[in-house]
């Protein structure tokens, strides 16, 4: 199976990184930017800057007034979204074709002119902001602390991933103006940025209005991004959290390969026989007999190490502990005797539609725009799609076994008991 997405690469004067695609199906375009910045660029004690950063990005530049970015986009009939991950942070635009110098004059100006006019006041307000998003996603949302209870365990202190994307609620309160206008110096830069512009478009065209309104930005610096050494846990941590839910659920989390290497892609499909769809193991095992109401596995990649993690949502009857040895049984199986021919089948089969689907579109998180980027950041060439599908192409049922068996049965994981507050609790 042959795919691609067929681009060029340029980089202007001051670093910045320009990827262009041409696809003159319809007369729409992407503009997706992204900055090689994220949660594990970030201090401790200084949690939470970057995705907060992404709020003030929204807040006006240096000839766009606060709420004029989204009003000409909207009046352009364009749709746009940023998100922050450990690793990256990520604005995009999808709007028509006769549009595309809007898009790239509105990021230009926010790179270059955001700290023309981000004020202490306009600093205060999306600082507030975050902590209410923090308070409404984690605090006062059932199993909302999960995920930073598993980062605390798996990661320690330190470790640029110990921190959830959104920090904790005490750096966000103590975060200052200087704090944001220091790390805009530092990351929000064209040499530490890369720019794909994909859709119905002139390369050309594109290069010169690139290099029109971005070309002037000093060109900054790509600073040195935080390392970490590999992490291994040196024995099973088991957390109970009483929790305001009806529904007790576990989670289990293992230490997995960093994205892109090794055994990435065997974690993914390992993720699809356990828990996607009617037909995996869990979902067999657990939802079908009526122990639990839902599962689900997957591979969550990152550049410095993954996490591989099982959600099991169960009955209020049910035993988490009984549910966590048949997932584990599960697990020890698989790393024993393998998968089946047929299951390899349909995880291969499921991966290439999902992998093809997601290919029809331009723009939009996980469209070509986005995966031009996401290559040039992780494998250093846009245009590595095929070599991105021929790993999965490659897996075998043996990939899948040993997967298993080296990731998780025979490593120590971190599994959470989240179970319903007894009255009275706090």
């Amino acid at each position: 199976m042959r795919v691609a997405i067929p681009c060029r690469e340029f980089t202007l004067d001051n670093g910045l990184r320009l990827i262009v695609h041409e696809d003159r199906t319809a007369p729409i375009v992407s503009v997706n930017i992204w900055y090689r910045v994220g949660s594990r660029d970030e201090q401790p004690g200084r949690t939470g800057l970057a995705h907060l950063f992404e709020h003030l990005m929204f807040e006006g530049s240096a000839n766009v007034p606060p709420g004029e970015f989204d009003r000409r986009l909207e009046q352009a009939g364009a749709i746009n979204n940023g998100s922050t991950t450990p690793d990256r942070t990520n604005y995009w635009e999808t709007l028509p074709a006769n549009a595309v110098e809007l898009a790239l004059f509105l990021e230009a100006d926010r790179m270059g002119g955001l700290l023309d006019t981000l004020s202490h006041d306009r600093f205060d307000a999306q600082r507030d902001v975050v902590m209410n998003e923090r308070l409404e996603n984690y605090e006062n949302r059932p199993y909302g602390l999960a995920h930073q209870r598993i980062l605390a365990a798996l990661y320690p202190p330190g470790h640029p991933y110990h921190w959830p994307v959104i920090g904790f609620m005490t750096d966000i309160a103590a975060a200052t103006f200087d704090d944001a206008v220091a790390f805009c110096r530092r990351f929000y830069n064209p040499a530490n940025a890369s720019i794909a512009v994909a859709g119905d478009v002139d390369t050309d065209t594109v290069v010169r209005l690139a290099d029109r309104w971005f070309g002037g930005i000093p060109r900054g610096n790509a600073p040195d991004r935080a390392a970490a050494s590999k992490v291994e846990l040196a024995d099973d941590v088991r957390i109970v959290m009483p929790d305001a839910v009806r529904l007790p659920r576990l989670y289990i989390a293992w230490h997995s390969p960093p994205a892109f290497a090794d055994g990435d892609a065997a974690m993914d499909a390992l993720g699809s026989v356990l828990a996607a769809g009617k037909a995996s193991r869990l979902y067999d095992s657990l939802v079908r007999t009526g122990r639990a109401v839902d599962v689900s596995a997957y591979q969550h990649g990152s550049q410095l190490g993954s996490s591989f993690e099982i959600v099991v949502t169960a009955r209020p009857e049910s035993d988490l502990d009984g549910i966590e040895e048949t997932v584990r049984d599960t697990i020890d199986a698989i790393a024993r005797d393998g998968i089946t021919t047929d299951e390899h089948l349909r995880v291969r089969n499921g991966i290439m539609t999902a992998f093809v689907d997601e290919l029809q579109t331009v723009g939009g998180f996980g469209g070509r725009a986005d995966r031009l980027n996401l290559y040039a950041m992780h494998l250093g060439q846009p245009d590595s799609v095929q070599a991105d599908l021929d790993r999965y192409l490659r897996l075998r049922p043996d990939h899948v076994r040993v997967a298993a068996a080296g990731f998780l049965a025979d490593a120590h994981p971190v599994s959470l008991h989240v179970v319903p507050r007894a009255s009275g609790d706090s």
